[in-house]
């Protein structure tokens, strides 16, 4: 099971929350307002006090989360604060929410790792790709048709990209390769492999498909 820190509960943290929530996973949601911490209480555990507060998160254990989502886009300072301290408090993904593109690239800057910019059903579409398969969706191109960067599944590990014959086999195609450098404090290399290129454990795979070949993907561990 998959735990979520949401750190906010307006209207996008709300959905997101009910959402995860509906989909199984762990939520922790921390919010200074009472009333909509009292509103989430039958749906998640929440938590009352400063969101922007390190102390607040690491009491709430945001810390302990496998991703931490800031959901606060409209108050700027208080989503840049709460982004750093999830970061600050180890949380390997954070996501952040922005409310202009000035505000996502400064919050990239700072070390969210990924941005978005609600609208529409996005929330529910980030509680699907967050409880059902932990991938980092770069590029939706159309309904239901992704760009995505997954953890390697362990029917490809060591083996070449023909061995694998992902594409015959789930009809997700492999666009490239993220690989560890030597240096563990360079960022990762980007390869087009080639058929003959074997895939290592650690690699994380930018692949192209239906989200429903993706989901199959990447349950089959």
């Amino acid at each position: 099971m998959r735990r979520v820190g949401i750190v906010g509960a307006g209207r996008f943290g709300m959905a997101l929350a009910q959402a995860l929530a509906e989909s199984g996973a762990e939520v922790i949601l921390v919010e200074s307002n009472g009333k909509l911490v009292q509103s989430a209480a039958s749906i998640v555990s929440s938590v009352q006090g400063d969101a922007t507060a390190k102390r607040t998160l690491e009491e709430a254990g945001i810390g302990d989360c496998d991703v931490a989502v800031v959901a606060m886009g409209s108050n700027i300072e208080a989503s840049i604060m709460a982004t750093v301290n999830c970061k600050d408090l180890g949380v390997e993904t954070v996501i952040a929410k922005a409310s202009s593109e000035l505000h996502g690239k400064i919050l990239e800057k700072i070390g969210a790792d990924q941005i978005v910019y609600p609208e529409g059903d996005s929330a529910r579409r980030l509680a699907h790709m967050i409880a059902t398969r932990g991938a980092f969706d770069l590029l939706e191109i159309s309904e239901g048709c992704s760009i995505a960067e997954i953890d390697v599944p362990e029917v490809c590990r060591d083996r070449t990209l023909a061995q694998a014959d992902l594409r015959n086999k789930t009809g997700v195609t492999v666009l490239c390769i993220r690989r560890l450098d030597e240096n563990p404090k360079r960022p990762r290399t980007v390869m087009i492999p080639g058929p003959n290129d074997q895939i290592h454990a650690d690699d994380k795979l930018i692949v192209f498909g239906t989200a429903k070949q993706i989901d199959a993907l990447t349950e089959t561990d």
